[in-house]
C-alpha cells in the first residue's frame, strides 16, 4: 500500500499544475438520489485509483435523523453509510487504507471504538480527535481514504 500512496503525496506537494495532468484521472462523485441536494462537497473524489471519501456521520439513508443508540448507534450507522459509499464508487471496506474520527466528545472514544474495530479485518491507519461540534449534532463523523482496483 505504501507504494500507492507515495506518488499521491508527491502530486500534492508538486501543486495544483499537477493534479491538472493529463495522466492523472479525477473524478466527482456523489451517491444516487443526492444529485439535488445542492450539498458544497462531493460524497468522493477519485484519484485514479484512489478514493476519497467526505465525512459521514451516521444519519438514517435518505434522511436527517440521526441512528439511535448513543456513540455506539452512531458509529455503526456511520460506518454503514461508508460501507454503502465505497460498494457504490467500486471499493470496499476492506480496501480501506486510512480514517479520520471526528468525536463530539472524545471521552467517548472507546464507546466508539468497540464498535469500529468490529469493520475491519485488517485495520485501516487511523487518526482521532475531539471537535466542539459536528453537523446535525451527531456524536461522531468518519472519513476514509481507500483502493479501487
Amino acid at each position: 500500500m505504501k507504494c500507492l500512496l507515495i506518488p499521491l503525496l508527491a502530486l500534492c506537494m508538486l501543486g495544483c499544475d499537477a493534479a491538472t495532468d493529463e495522466t492523472t484521472q479525477v473524478e466527482y462523485l456523489n451517491m444516487p438520489g443526492t444529485e439535488d441536494l445542492g450539498l458544497p462537497f462531493s460524497a468522493a473524489v477519485r484519484v485514479d485509483n484512489l478514493l476519497f471519501l467526505s465525512g459521514n456521520i451516521g444519519n438514517i439513508p435518505g434522511s436527517m435523523t440521526l441512528a439511535e443508540g448513543g456513540i455506539q448507534g452512531e458509529t455503526r450507522q456511520t460506518l454503514d453509510n461508508i460501507k454503502s459509499a465505497l460498494e457504490a464508487f467500486g471499493s470496499s471496506m476492506d480496501k480501506v487504507v486510512k480514517c479520520t474520527v471526528f468525536l463530539a466528545d472524545i471521552s467517548e472514544w472507546g464507546a466508539m471504538n468497540e464498535v469500529y474495530k468490529t469493520y475491519f479485518e485488517n485495520p485501516p491507519a487511523r487518526s482521532a480527535l475531539g471537535v466542539s461540534g459536528l453537523a446535525l449534532g451527531a456524536r461522531t463523523e468518519i472519513e476514509c481514504i481507500a483502493v479501487i482496483d
